[in-house]
C-alpha cells in the first residue's frame, strides 16, 4: 500500500447523524473492518469521542483453575460444560466486588488488610 493510501485509510470518516436520544449508527465498513459486536467502549481522548469494539480476551488462566477444579470435583461431559458455565459467570462480579473493596479501602473507606495479616511475616 502507497504512502498516500495508507494515510487515507488511517484518516477515512463519515459523518454520522445524532438522534434526540444520543444514538447513532456505526457505519457498515467501519463496524466490519474493526470487527464490532454487540459491545462498543467509548473514551475521551484529546478533545475526541473515541469508539472501539470491545475485545472479549478469553480468560483462559481462570478458565483453567476452573476446569481443573471441576474435573477433580469429578464433573465429565456435559454436567462438566454446564458447571463451567455457571462458575465462569462469577469471575467478573467476584473480580469487581474486589475491585470495589480495594478502591474503597484506598480512600479511606470499608475495611482493609496489611500485607502481613493475609500471607503472615517472613519469618
Amino acid at each position: 500500500m502507497k504512502m498516500a493510501e495508507a494515510a487515507q485509510r488511517l484518516y477515512e470518516q463519515k459523518r454520522v447523524t445524532i438522534t434526540s436520544k444520543r444514538q447513532f449508527t456505526i457505519p457498515q465498513k467501519f463496524y466490519t473492518e474493526l470487527g464490532f459486536d454487540r459491545e462498543a467502549v467509548c473514551l475521551i481522548q484529546n478533545g475526541a469521542l473515541i469508539i472501539k469494539p470491545v475485545r472479549h480476551a478469553p480468560d483462559s488462566e481462570f478458565a483453567e483453575h476452573i476446569l481443573a477444579d471441576l474435573i477433580a470435583e469429578g464433573f465429565s461431559g456435559d454436567s462438566l460444560l454446564a458447571e463451567f458455565k455457571i462458575r465462569q459467570a462469577k469471575v467478573r462480579p467476584a473480580v469487581e466486588a474486589m475491585l470495589k473493596q480495594a478502591k474503597d479501602a484506598a480512600h479511606g473507606e470499608g475495611e482493609y488488610a496489611t500485607y502481613e495479616e493475609i500471607f503472615g511475616t517472613e519469618e
